[in-house]
């Protein structure tokens, strides 16, 4: 396990994942941020395409690590192509970051 960024996402990216369908939420673990996507194309089983959701932060707890998020379909928001490696670990091509399925998810670190 590589034990740089959040030990969450960390943990989440070693987590197994369900198969992606279209319209299924997704979570992309950067370094120690949190991004939520929806899944737009499924392209065989190695490949998908999701679509950054909006994240609007409904708690009033400031710059906090205790952060509730409310998700919405964004058509405007970015593409990522995701590929599946031998190893069974989807990753966003050309950049590397993890993609989970089945959940979306935000967190902002705010102490970078």
């Amino acid at each position: 396990m590589r034990v740089y960024g959040n030990l969450i996402n960390r943990i989440m990216e070693e987590a197994g994942s369900p198969a992606p369908t279209v319209g299924m939420g997704a979570t992309m673990y950067c370094f120690s941020d949190r991004r939520p996507f929806t899944v737009i194309e499924v392209r065989g089983r190695t490949i998908v395409k999701i679509q950054e959701d909006n994240a609007v932060r409904i708690d009033k707890n400031g710059m906090s690590e205790c952060q509730d998020y409310e998700f919405s379909l964004d058509p405007n928001g970015s593409v990522s192509e995701v590929r599946k490696g031998r190893d069974g670990t989807w990753r966003v091509k050309g950049g590397g970051s993890v993609v989970r399925f089945g959940k979306r998810d935000k967190y902002y670190d705010y102490s970078f």
